[in-house]
């Protein structure tokens, strides 16, 4: 666990230092593909399985979670995508028939989609 801590901050630290150089494009793409699904095109948790979670999926663009993003780069996202524990998503996904590849998260992409995430939430408010 101390490890996985460790390696997580190393992350962040990286993400954190390098948003400058945010390919937006990837991170539209990845949040297309792989999030609207739930939290929908807007960030809202208006996807389609939105409400077949439990928890339901959270609204993205509230001003908590936007503190969060600005306060904490990348810790959000990395924190759902490389959750160590539990499965929250990929049950909600298996319950509901959806079939999503694996993905080999990279930091360039933890990066990207939290850059486009941030953008999207911006303009929302």
């Amino acid at each position: 666990m101390k490890v996985l801590f460790i390696a997580l901050l190393g992350t962040l630290s990286l993400i954190q230092t390098s948003l400058s150089y945010a390919d937006t494009t990837n991170g539209k793409n990845l949040y297309s593909q792989r999030c609207a699904m739930c939290h929908g095109a807007d960030l809202k948790a208006t996807g389609p399985l939105a409400h077949k979670s439990t928890p339901p999926t959270p609204d993205l663009t509230t001003s908590t979670f936007k503190k969060r993003l600005n306060d904490y780069p990348g810790v959000i996202v990395s924190s759902i995508i490389l959750r160590p524990n539990g499965d929250l998503i990929p049950r909600t996904l298996r319950e509901n028939g959806v079939k999503l590849s694996p993905h080999a998260w990279s930091i360039n992409d933890l990066r990207d989609l939290n850059q486009y995430m941030s953008g999207v939430i911006s303009k929302n408010r």
